[in-house]
Formats: structure tokens, C-alpha cells, sequence
């Protein structure tokens, strides 16, 4: 008989001394992200050889912290003897279970996993195998859309299945729908998966989405019809046809030449930490706020963060994108060190490119709440201005634990999100710019 045993990444936090001949260390501790940050899941001591005891020590020594990074506090015997890390490794471990207490029994180390973030460990929890005859069935994500195939795998990293992004889709399409609705949507499809062919659709052309409408030819003429995404039954034929990621104009259809927002898209140089982009996006709204404007914000579910301004439906496209480079421009003249507004990734080299560009006509932005085609799935998520500090990363909720999120939030993060604000001749001058004439 075979035990059948958890496995799982874990967040580096520290580790302890070795004992007798043992070199490097002794154990590593370890820790996973719940809603307010790193708690405590217990160590790790064995499944170590000499080489990996010298490569993983290498690893911890540049990354010595002198206090814990842990959110809730360790017993004496719990904290004796440890060095505290910086939480930047990811380590996975399999493991006998959890205890009542959160922490793992029996950990054995598998292996350093360099690539997945920090901020998408979390305490996972098993999921019941589907026998065959389930798995090959195509099942209904409720509101009567048939999900063909359901079983392929849409993300190996995490091992989610197109039934259950589409379920994912369909729980949270009250918080989601809101964003869509009344806007041209664009869709980033993948049928194979997220390491298969994608293609991005702008137009309704000869693929039938279910249940998808498709808006009025004058939109854009000389393409297929622009779609909207206004009802979860949309939202789930996008999903049958292949759909992960939902990006949305900046104006909706009925007034499709004056904007009602426009984009500020922090996208950092990858070699940044974390704490660079946090400064960046307090800077921009420093600025914004300086301007007279209110902005909010949100993850990207990439790389960085999108400020999104709304705007009164006054100014037209040119006007709007106009403006939103003035700002990229004048934050990049006033740090050059931090910013820059020209595109291209020899230019953000150590720096943070401030993408204006999606408030052109026809550009777009992925929604709130839309899923990523990246590894984990992460999803684009509002976070209120009390929060940004507290945040771990562009990709902190994916599939797997928005829901703890959005079952816990007091408040909407975006509070007082009006379409009032116009951008006056006052703001222009602060920038020391002129209007397109």
C-alpha cells in the first residue's frame, strides 16, 4: 500500500542552523500568502542533498533579514535558532497533511521553483479526481451554455480545466459584467490552452460565440461587427469558444467617440522589485491628484498596475489619448531616473514605462476582473489607494483564491467611481502641454 501525500509550493522565509555534520542549513521555513500577507506552514528538513544543501544556502545568505516577515508571530521553540530571508524563493514540498494549525507534517523538499510568484502561494486545497466517464461529458456552466471538452487543461501550472474557468467565470460575473457591459470587448482566445495558439478578436466575423451581441456596423466601419459581452450567458459562450482574457474600449457604444476613461498602464522593467512599482503608482497618483483628478486602481494580473481615470463623455479620442501622454510625458521629464514614456524594452531598462497608447480608438485594456492567459492564471483585480501598499504583486489573485477576496472585501474598492470629471486648460498648463487644435 502507498500513502498518498499533498504536494505543493511553498514561500522561503527562513531557515536554521545545521546540527552536526550537516552543512548549509538545517531546515527552511516555510509560509504561503492568506488575505493579510505571509503566515507561518511549518519547515522542511529533509530531501536535501550535499549539492542542493550548498546551491539553496547560496541562495538564502544575499537575502538575510534581521525580522521576521511572517504577518502573525512564532513561539519561542518556533523561532529559536532562525535566520529570517527576505520571501523572494519559492520551494515546492510534498507532505502528509496539514494540521489543524496550518502548518504541513512529514515535509520531504522536492525542488526550487523559480517560476512562479511569490504572490500566488497560497494553502491549496485538494481537489476530487473525475473518473473518465465524468471527464469526457460536456457539461452546462449553468444559464444553459453547453462547455465542450470540459476536461483540457486551460493552465497545466495550476491544472485548471475549461469547466472550471468557466464555473470561475460564472460565480463572479456579478463583479465582472458591470465593467463589460455597454463597451466594444475584445477577446484573447486560447482553445488549446495558454501554451498553445492565441489569438486576439476584435470583431464578431464568422465565429458564432453564443449568445454574444453584436453591435451596430457603424461602430467600425469596414470590419465585421464590434461585440459587447452584456449577460453571464455571453460571458460563458466567450469561455466555450476558447476566450481567457476580456479587454474592453475605452468608451461605450453608444457614445463611441467620447471616451468615459482613459488608461495609465504602469509596465515595469522586470527586473524592478516590487517595491519600485508600489513608489511608481504613488507618484502617478500624486500627479493625477495635483491635476484635480481622482483615479483608481487596479492589478494587471501581469507585470504592474493600471490607473484608470473616468472621464465626463465630452472629449474625443484624440483629445483623450493626447492628454494621457502629456501626463506619461511630463512624470517621465520630471524623474527620468524612474520613468519613461517612449515604448520598447530597451527604454524601460531600470525603469517604469508609463503606457498611454491603449487610449487610442480602438485600443483596450483587459477588464476588471478578467483572467490572464499566464501561467497560474492570475486575474486583473481593483484594489482601493488603503490597500496598495499592502499589495504583493500585479499577480496576487488568480482563480484559485480570488474568491477568499472578494468573500471578505467590507467595501467596493472603487468607491465613488463617477463619470464626472473633465479635463480643463488649467490641468494642461500644469503639465505644460497644449491641446490637439
Amino acid at each position: 500500500k502507498l500513502k498518498c501525500r499533498l504536494r505543493q509550493e511553498f514561500v522561503i522565509v527562513g531557515y536554521t542552523r545545521p546540527q552536526g555534520s550537516r552543512t548549509g542549513f538545517g531546515a527552511l521555513l516555510l509560509a504561503v500568502n492568506d488575505d493579510n500577507g505571509l503566515v507561518y506552514a511549518g519547515r522542511v528538513g529533509t530531501g536535501f542533498d550535499q549539492h542542493a544543501l550548498k546551491a539553496i544556502y547560496a541562495q538564502l545568505t544575499p537575502l538575510a533579514r534581521k525580522t521576521s516577515p511572517l504577518q502573525n508571530s512564532l513561539t519561542n521553540s518556533q523561532a529559536r535558532g532562525v535566520h529570517w530571508v527576505e520571501p523572494e524563493l519559492v520551494g515546492e514540498v510534498n507532505f502528509a497533511e496539514w494540521t489543524r494549525e496550518g502548518v504541513v507534517r512529514q515535509a520531504s523538499f522536492v525542488a526550487m521553483r523559480s517560476d512562479k510568484p511569490v504572490a500566488q502561494i497560497i494553502h491549496e486545497q485538494p481537489r476530487a479526481a473525475k473518473s473518465l466517464k465524468q471527464a469526457s461529458v460536456p457539461k452546462k456552466a449553468g444559464n444553459g451554455v453547453n462547455i465542450t471538452h470540459p476536461d483540457r487543461v486551460i493552465d497545466p501550472r495550476s491544472g485548471t480545466q475549461k469547466q472550471q474557468l468557466a464555473d470561475f467565470y460564472a460565480s463572479i460575473s456579478e463583479w465582472l459584467l458591470p465593467f463589460l457591459r455597454h463597451r466594444p470587448v475584445s477577446l484573447l482566445r486560447a482553445p488549446d490552452g495558454i501554451e498553445g495558439e492565441q489569438f486576439f478578436q476584435k470583431h464578431a466575423e464568422r465565429l458564432a460565440i453564443p449568445h454574444i451581441k453584436q453591435l451596430d456596423q457603424n461602430l467600425d466601419p469596414g470590419h465585421a461587427r464590434l461585440m459587447e459581452i452584456d449577460t453571464t450567458k455571453a460571458l460563458l459562450g466567450a469561455v466555450q469558444m476558447g476566450t481567457i482574457e476580456l479587454h474592453t474600449w475605452g468608451a461605450t457604444a453608444d457614445k463611441i467617440e467620447t471616451p468615459d476613461r482613459f488608461v495609465l498602464d504602469l509596465d515595469p522593467d522586470p527586473a524592478l522589485p516590487w517595491k519600485s512599482m508600489l513608489e511608481a503608482a504613488q507618484l502617478t497618483l500624486s500627479v493625477l491628484d495635483e491635476l484635480g483628478l481622482e483615479a483608481f486602481v487596479k492589478t494587471s494580473g501581469g507585470k504592474g498596475l493600471h490607473v484608470v481615470i473616468p472621464l465626463a463623455r465630452r472629449d474625443g479620442w484624440e483629445t483623450v489619448k493626447a492628454f494621457a501622454k502629456a501626463i506619461a510625458q511630463f512624470m517621465a521629464q520630471q524623474l527620468p531616473e524612474r520613468f519613461t514614456a517612449t515604448s520598447g524594452p530597451k527604454n524601460r531598462i531600470g525603469k517604469i514605462f508609463i503606457d498611454y497608447l491603449r487610449n487610442a480608438r480602438g485600443a483596450s485594456t483587459v477588464a476588471a476582473y478578467s483572467v490572464r492567459a499566464r501561467p497560474g492564471l492570475p486575474v486583473s483585480v481593483p484594489v482601493s489607494k488603503d490597500e496598495l501598499n499592502g499589495l504583493r504583486g500585479a499577480q496576487q489573485w488568480t482563480v484559485a483564491n480570488l474568491h477568499e477576496r472578494l468573500s471578505t472585501l467590507k467595501d467596493d474598492p472603487w468607491a465613488g467611481y463617477a463619470n464626472r470629471q473633465k479635463i480643463s486648460k488649467k490641468m494642461w498648463g500644469k503639465l505644460g502641454a497644449q491641446p490637439p487644435q
